[in-house]
């Protein structure tokens, strides 16, 4: 076997999902009650989701498999 680093992940990404979304979660209302989030308009929503399904699509062969 070639040299192959085992990387092991640390500090948030290491934590469970659950773990992980509760301190987002209490950063997120931290933000919101400081008047520091951002909120996006709707046009500012459509404009991510486009790009989003954009950069998603052209991953895909036709069929719909990953390259």
């Amino acid at each position: 076997m070639a040299d192959q680093t085992v990387r092991k992940r640390r500090g948030f990404a290491a934590m469970d999902a659950e773990k992980q979304r509760e301190i987002a979660s209490k950063g997120g209302r931290a933000a919101h009650e400081k008047g520091t989030a951002h909120e996006f308009t709707p046009e500012e929503a459509r404009e991510a989701g486009r790009k989003g399904g954009e950069r998603s699509s052209s991953k895909r062969n036709h069929n719909g498999e990953e390259p």
